[in-house]
C-alpha cells in the first residue's frame, strides 16, 4: 500500500480522554477513532490487525473441530424471557422495541439464540458432541466504558458453544477448550495466566478466565510462586497463619470513639487479626432474598463480596443501612456478630479462634474474649476473605503473588442452566428424552487488539510481532529524486510478489515526520532509501528500534525475510 493513498491520520499527541497506553497508541497511531462512549471505529490499520488475530482464533478453533456460523446481532426478548435472563441479566442488556411492538435486544452474547437453533435440529444423541461458534459483534450497554477497546459497549467476541449427551463428554470438551485456549494466546505471543474463576452472570459450574498480565489491568489476579495455581482473587483460595488469644469470659468493654480496626488493635494492645470485622448486607436472591446478612472476617482481612454472593446462593448484595443494622440488633461503628438478629456467616480463619474482639453492638463498646464455638452455636462458616500477597498456596506451600491481568478469554461448564429452560432435549441410547449438557467459551477479539499493544509498545510507540503487524515493513522514501521514488517503488513490487506486507511512505513529507509514523504505527521492519545511499547502490534496514544496516539493493528481499524469519510467527 502507497502511504499517500492509505487512510491512517496519525496524532502527535496524547488524546485527553485516553488513560491507558493502548488508547493512546490506537488513537495516536490511526488504527480507532470514538464515535460515541465505548463505540469505536476500526480504520484500516486497525482492521489489518483484527483480521489477524480473527484468523488465529479461527485457525485453532476449527483445528479444535468447532464448526463456525453466524447469528444476528437483534435477539427476540421472548428466548431471553424463557432463559429467565430478560430481568435478571439487568441494565446492561439494550431492550428495543420495532414498529410490531415486538421487543428484542442486541445481544451481548448468545445462548438464547444457540440453545433455540439446536433445540429445533437437535434429535438424537448421535448428533452429538457438537461446538458451534461464530466471530461477531456484541454490545453491552456498560454503565462506564472506558479505556479504549478494553472496555467498550460494542466490541468483536468469538463465542463457542457446545452441546453433549453427558457430563464426562462435556468435561473433554472443556479441556480441549482449554488447550486451544492456550494455543491461541501463546501464537499471539502474550504473557497470560490462565485463572480459576466466578461464573457470574452467565452461569454454570465450572470457569476458567484467561488473563493478558498488564499493569493496566482490571482484574487482579492470585497466583502461586512454585506451582500453577492461580485464580481470580474472586475466586482464589488461600492459607495463613492465624495468632489465636487466650480463652477469657466475654466482656464488654468501653471503647469511646474508637472504631477503625487499627485504633481497636490499638486500644486493647493486640494485633488486628484478633480482630472480628462485622460487614452487614441486605441481599437479594437466592434463599436469603430480602433478608439481612452478617459477614465476619478477621480485623486485618478484607472480605471478597463476590465469595459471600456464591456462599449465599444470592444474585447480589448491598451494604445495610444504618436503620437496616439496628433493626437486627446492631449498632453502626461497634456492630458485632453476638446477639444480632440474622443470619451470621464467618470466614473459615475464624473457626476455633479464641481470645477475638469484636463490636458489642452498644455505642463505645468492644466485646474481648469472644470465642465463636461457645458464643456463637449459630455460625457458619465460608470462604469469605480476599487472597492477599504472601498467603500460603493452597495447593503446595508456595507464596502467593498478586499480578493484574487483562480479561481476553473465558471458558465455562454451563451443565443444563440454559438447555433445560430452552428445551434442548434429544434421544438418548436408551431411547429416552434427556437435556443436552452445555458449556460455553469466549474471546473478546477486539480487546486482544488493546491487549497485545499493553505489552508491545516503547517510548516511541506501538511495537507489533511481526505476524500481527498490519505491514511488516516500512518503506522510508528520503529525498524527491526520481531515481529514490524508481528504486523504493521496485523494492516495494519485490517484496510483495514475494508475499510480505508492505507500506511505502511515498508522501511527500519531511523525513522527521515518516520516521515518528513508522515508529508510532509499529511496523516491525523499516527499509529506508535515500539519494546519497543510491549512490553508493545501498540502502538501510532495520528492526523497528534496533540498530540500521546498510545492505546492498539487490539484497533487501533476502535482508528483510531473514530479520521476519527471526520475529515471532
Amino acid at each position: 500500500m502507497r502511504y499517500s493513498r492509505f487512510f491512517a491520520p496519525t496524532l502527535r499527541d496524547d488524546p485527553a480522554d485516553a488513560e491507558v497506553i493502548s488508547h493512546k497508541l490506537l488513537l495516536r497511531a490511526g488504527y480507532i477513532r470514538r464515535v460515541t462512549s465505548g463505540v469505536y471505529d476500526f480504520l484500516p490499520m486497525g482492521l489489518r490487525v483484527l483480521r489477524k488475530i480473527e484468523n488465529i482464533v479461527r485457525e485453532e478453533m476449527n483445528r479444535a473441530g468447532a464448526q463456525e456460523l453466524l447469528m444476528p446481532m437483534v435477539q427476540p426478548g421472548g428466548l431471553w424471557k424463557k432463559s429467565g435472563r430478560w430481568e435478571k441479566y439487568g441494565p446492561e442488556l439494550l431492550r428495543i422495541t420495532d414498529r410490531h411492538q415486538h421487543e428484542s435486544c442486541l445481544g451481548p452474547t448468545h445462548e438464547e439464540v444457540i440453545c433455540d437453533l439446536v433445540s429445533r435440529e437437535l434429535r438424537s444423541y448421535k448428533q452429538l458432541p457438537m461446538n458451534l461458534y461464530q466471530i461477531q459483534s456484541k454490545f453491552r450497554d456498560e454503565i462506564r466504558p472506558r479505556f479504549g477497546l478494553m472496555r467498550g459497549r460494542e466490541f468483536v467476541m468469538k463465542d463457542a458453544y457446545s452441546f453433549h449427551a453427558d457430563e464426562a463428554c462435556l468435561a473433554a470438551e472443556y479441556q480441549n477448550m482449554f488447550a486451544t485456549y492456550n494455543r491461541i494466546f501463546t501464537r499471539l505471543g502474550l504473557k497470560f495466566r490462565p485463572v480459576e474463576a466466578d461464573t457470574g452472570s452467565i452461569g454454570g459450574s465450572a470457569s476458567h478466565e484467561f488473563h493478558v498480565l498488564a499493569e493496566s489491568g482490571e482484574d487482579l489476579i492470585a497466583h502461586c510462586s512454585k506451582c500453577d495455581y492461580a485464580a481470580n482473587v474472586e475466586m482464589a483460595k488461600s492459607k495463613r497463619d492465624v495468632p489465636t488469644g487466650k480463652t477469657t469470659a466475654l466482656t464488654d468493654v468501653e471503647t469511646p470513639n474508637v472504631t477503625s480496626a487499627e485504633d481497636v488493635a490499638a486500644f486493647f494492645n493486640t494485633d488486628t487479626a484478633q480482630l472480628v470485622k462485622t460487614l452487614v448486607y441486605h441481599v437479594s436472591g437466592g434463599p436469603e432474598d430480602g433478608n439481612i446478612v452478617a459477614a465476619c472476617v478477621r480485623g486485618d482481612d478484607q472480605l471478597q463480596e463476590i465469595k459471600l454472593i456464591r456462599a449465599l446462593n444470592a444474585t447480589g448484595i448491598e451494604m445495610a443501612s444504618d436503620e437496616a443494622i439496628k433493626s437486627v440488633g446492631g449498632i453502626a461503628g461497634f456492630v458485632g456478630p453476638v446477639a444480632l438478629n440474622c443470619k451470621l456467616l464467618f470466614d473459615d480463619t475464624l473457626k476455633n479462634s479464641t481470645g477475638l474482639i469484636a463490636g458489642a453492638n452498644k455505642n463505645d463498646t468492644h466485646l474481648s474474649g469472644l470465642d465463636i464455638s461457645r458464643d456463637l452455636s449459630s455460625a457458619e462458616f465460608s470462604d469469605l476473605r480476599e487472597t492477599r500477597t504472601g498467603d500460603t498456596c493452597p495447593k503446595c506451600d508456595g507464596t502467593i503473588e498478586l499480578s493484574r491481568g487483562i480479561e481476553v478469554g473465558h471458558i465455562f461448564a454451563l451443565g443444563t442452566c440454559y438447555s433445560e429452560p430452552m428445551e434442548v432435549q434429544f434421544q438418548n441410547q436408551e431411547g429416552k428424552r434427556t437435556t443436552a449438557t452445555m458449556g460455553c467459551y469466549g474471546i473478546g477479539v477486539s480487546r486482544l487488539v488493546a491487549a497485545v499493544v499493553e505489552q508491545c509498545n516503547d517510548e516511541n510507540g506501538i511495537a507489533w510481532p511481526a505476524h500481527l503487524a498490519p505491514f511488516q515493513v516500512a518503506i522510508i522514501t528520503m529525498g524527491k529524486s526520481d531515481s529514490g521514488l524508481e528504486a523504493s517503488e521496485k523494492i516495494y513490487h519485490e517484496l510483495q510478489d514475494a508475499g510480505i506486507e508492505v507500506l511505502w511512505d511515498d508522501r511527500k513529507e519531511r523525513p522527521g515526520v515518516k520516521f515518528k509514523d513508522a515508529e508510532l504505527m509499529g511496523l516491525p521492519v523499516h527499509v529506508v532509501v535515500g539519494d546519497r545511499g543510491l549512490e553508493k547502490g545501498v540502502v538501510e534496514i532495520r528492526p523497528r528500534g534496533d540498530e540500521k544496516t546498510e545492505i546492498a539493493v539487490d539484497t533487501v528481499l533476502s535482508s528483510v525475510q531473514s530479520l521476519l524469519s527471526g520475529s515471532h510467527t
